[in-house]
This record gives C-alpha cells, structure tokens and sequence, in this order.
C-alpha cells in the first residue's frame, strides 16, 4: 500500500499553523469532555440513532469520554542499555530513560510514552501533547511545530522520541552532536500501524513487555469498538455516509483534501462511512478544488476543530468556499469536528477517536 510523505504531512499542517496564531498549549482536565459531551461515555448502541446518517441536518463534534491516557498494568523495569535501528536507519544505543522528550506534530508519541507507563519520565512536550497530566511540562516547539533547540537542550533530556512530522532535521543533528540519543519513529500513522508505533517506542525504552501488553489493551479495545460500530453501520452501502476529511487554515487560505493514505481515510472506513476522496481517485493530501469538492458529493465534512473555527464556522465555511454549498454536507450544514490534537492522533486513543467519531456520526449531541 502506498503511503503519504510524513514530510508533505508536516507541510501541509505547519504551512496553516505557522500562518495563524496559535495559542498557548494547555492541557484538558479529564473530566471536560464528560462536562461538554454527556453522550461520549454512553455506548453507541445506547444513544438514540438519527433516522439517515446521508440527509441528517446540522454540526456535531466529537467528543472523547476521556482526556487522560491509562498506564498498562505492567511496572517491570526497563532494559537497558538498548540499541535500536529508527526508521532514517541510525543506530542509536539508549542506556537512560529518566528524562524522556517524546515529541511530533499529533501528540501520539507522548501518548504512547504515557501509556507505557513512563509519564513521570516526560520532561517536555509538543504543542500537541495536551492531555491530562501533561499540564506543567514545558513546550519545547515554537509557532507552529518547529523544534526549539535551546529549549530541548536546557531540559537535558537523555533520549528524545520523535518523527519526521516535526523538525527541522537540523534540530535533531544538533541534539545527537550535543550527545543526546535521539530516536526517529515511524511517522505512518494509520488503524494498521498502531501495533508498530507501540513496538518501535517500547523498544526504544528498553520496556518491551510492557509495549506487548499495551498492544493487546489496543487491539481489544480497537476490536471491540469497531464490533459496536459495525451494529449501526447500514447494510446497504448506498445507505451509507459519503464523508470527506477537508483540512483548512484560514488565516493561511490552506485548503486542503485528506484523501486515500492519508491516515483520514483509515478513520472513515473505520466508522462505516464512504470515503469519496477515493471514489475521485484523491490520493494523499492535496490543495482542495472546487471541481473535486463538487465531484465528491460528500454527505458529511469531517474537519478540524480550531480549522473550522479559522474560517468562522460553517457560515464562514460556505463563503470563503463556495462549491461547499454545492453538495450535500454544504445543504444540510453537516459537518463533523473534532480536536485537533486528537482526530488523527491514533496511538493509545485509537478506539477512543473512532468511538468518539462514529457517536458524532450516527448519534450527535441534541442542539442546545
């Protein structure tokens, strides 16, 4: 299967955050998605369903039950010294995981870190990483994603986690010259590759066991949402939601479709929905056009919270981009957001993103 650059993932999100403000990274109590989002720790067969997820009318948001990430039952000490391969092919030999630095563009490799049960360990994060317990770590990215080099450097991190998605490059040079072991991780983020990211991260802090026992917490939990999902999904596939994943920074005039291999298109198939990028043959992430907007005939925009907010909502949606009047999702108004820092995370939240996704698909919030 062929899979996107995690370089072109990288421009196209820091182009929109580099060119907008972005506000200072704070991390969400655990209880604030209960609080906004009652329906988001109710099982979806529970809620009551909308009559036709194609023609239903108006926004919904999806909400996860919970912000704060769960360590595996598994306390065994880490292995060390240890030496692995990363995904650029350095060898790099890690003997201390006592001030870890798990950074990239979603969060995900934090969240990983965290659920292996090394969060006391994590001296820093990315502007990203706002879960629960991360409230008083310092952020070590300056606007946008991009690596502060002295920051990092004064919190003597002894391994830094981290992927391609953020940079630059040189940043990470200069931390293996200043002697730090710095460890590349797959940036493939997707359904399919959680497995892997969990392997490759524990491995690199010497805590294999404790990743294996992570995975089958994963895969269980992703089996058995995608089992509950699979109840509400209609058996018809012409009765099913026609989704599209529209990514956009306003102040930046980014416009962009996430299409097939995009990690976007993992999370529709996931929730039973019909990804139209591929029906268009929209491969990876590219510039949006009107004539493919219009082509798609999506029945729902699935879309970034703070990017729907950069265009001032649906209403500032329809007018800077006029061809989304022109389908279905535009008519009926039906637009999808989520987190930023959580819609395309996957990792440890896998089935809590897909769950919280399918909830805001097949049974959204009643209007307030």
């Amino acid at each position: 299967m062929r899979r996107v650059p995690a370089l072109l993932f990288v421009a196209v999100l820091a182009l929109g955050l580099t060119a907008c403000a972005e506000p200072e990274a704070t991390a969400a109590p655990a209880s604030v998605a209960d609080d906004d989002c009652p329906q988001a720790s109710v099982p979806l067969a529970s809620l009551d369903l909308i009559d036709d997820v194609r023609t239903h009318e108006g926004p919904s948001t999806a909400c996860l039950s919970s912000h704060a990430i769960e360590p595996v039952d598994d306390d065994s000490a880490p292995k060390l010294p240890v030496t692995v391969t990363d995904s650029e092919g350095h060898e790099v030999e890690i003997s201390d995981v006592d001030r870890i630095l798990p950074i990239d563009i979603s969060g995900t490799i934090a969240s990983t870190v965290f659920a292996l049960g090394l969060g006391d360990q994590v001296v820093g994060r990315d502007a990203s990483t706002v879960f629960a317990g991360t409230e008083d770590l310092p952020v070590v990215t300056k606007t946008g994603h991009t690596l502060n080099a002295e920051a990092i450097l004064e919190l003597a991190p002894t391994v830094v986690l981290t992927d391609t998605t953020i940079g630059p490059k040189e940043v990470r040079q200069q931390l293996r010259d200043a002697g730090i072991a710095v460890v590349v991780i797959s940036s493939d983020r997707r359904l399919d590759t959680t497995d892997e990211l969990v392997t490759e991260i524990a491995a690199a802090l010497g805590v294999p066991s404790r990743g294996e026992a992570l995975i089958q917490r994963l895969d269980a939990s992703v089996d058995e949402t995608l089992a509950e999902i699979a109840e509400v999904v209609p058996a018809d596939e012409a009765e099913r939601a026609r989704m599209l994943f529209l990514y956009v920074r306003g102040s930046a005039n980014v416009y962009y479709i996430f299409g097939e291999d995009s990690g976007a298109d993992s999370l529709i198939d996931a929730v039973g929905g019909v990804d139209v990028a591929a029906e268009i043959g929209w491969e990876g992430m590219k510039p949006m056009t009107a004539e493919a907007l219009v082509a798609a005939q999506p029945d729902v925009l699935v879309m970034m919270t703070d990017g729907l907010e950069s265009v001032g909502g649906i209403d500032g949606l329809i007018e800077r981009i006029p061809a989304v009047a022109e389908t279905p999702a535009g008519a009926n108004r039906r637009v999808i957001d989520m987190a930023d820092s959580e819609i395309l995370s996957f990792g440890p939240r896998t089935a809590d993103v897909i769950g919280a996704l399918a909830r805001a698909l097949y049974a959204p919030e009643p209007a307030t």
